[in-house]
């Protein structure tokens, strides 16, 4: 088992699961080294690692970049991806049958992933973002097709308010017959957020339900915000 396999497995599991159930999102203690979170971050200038660059306002996503890595992600990011999916999956698989909806997803990342690839859902959905001053991300899910992983994580690779100021985390959960609650969060460096891609679900009077959710970042005030993205499903 690597190191960061380890890491993922010492997580406190029951509390994390309480917490999505709870709020739909939920900070793990220390995955990655400040010297891990260091290396990753400097990855983003090597272009041979990556199948895309996207211009967040080109597109009007918000302002600065985040770029996609190919298939051949880094050992550590493939390490991390491979450690999570099986504690998830307790998870995504709880939250389906309350919903009524299946979950079939195999108790192998690998054969999911193959079952996407199979679904036309080909390319490399692993991100490594970055944000200067003045950058931030509207509010939006990470879907891709109709093959979805319905949890997914969000690592910090800098030191909140040392590195960079602003560039919170943030999401915002549309309540069923009530109004929005939105929620931020400071990623600690080589901490994770696990946070859901679409939605949650909630107990009402007429039983469980959708509350679909959205993530973004606030503005970037100063420094430099590096963030990588674990996301299960490909693109």
């Amino acid at each position: 088992m690597s190191d960061e396999a380890a890491r993922v497995a010492e997580q406190d599991w029951d509390r994390l699961a309480a917490e999505l159930d709870e709020y739909g999102h939920a900070l793990t203690g220390p995955l990655l080294s400040g010297d891990q979170c260091r290396e990753l971050a400097g990855l983003y200038g090597r272009d041979e690692l990556f199948r895309t660059t996207v211009d967040m306002a080109r597109h009007r996503f918000g302002m600065g970049e985040y770029r996609y890595f190919t298939h051949d992600v880094p050992e550590i990011v493939g390490a991390l991806r491979a450690a999570f999916y099986p504690n998830l999956l307790p998870v995504a698989r709880d939250w389906a049958a309350r919903l009524g909806r299946p979950g079939s997803w195999p108790a192998r990342l690998e054969d999911w992933i193959a079952q996407c690839h199979q679904a036309g859902q080909r390319k490399s959905a692993q991100i490594l973002l970055r944000y200067g001053p003045g950058d931030w991300n509207a509010l939006h899910r990470d879907l891709f097709g109709e093959m979805i992983f319905p949890l997914q994580v969000v690592i910090g690779l800098d030191v909140p308010g040392v590195d960079y100021t602003g560039g919170e985390f943030l999401m915002v959960e549309q309540r069923p017959r009530a109004q929005s609650r939105g929620a931020a969060a400071l990623l600690p460096q080589g901490h994770g957020l696990i946070f859901t891609t679409r939605e949650r679900p909630v107990r009402g009077a007429r039983g469980w339900s959708a509350a679909p959710m959205r993530h973004g970042v606030s503005t970037v005030r100063s420094g430099r915000r590096h963030t990588l993205g674990l996301v299960f499903h490909d693109a």
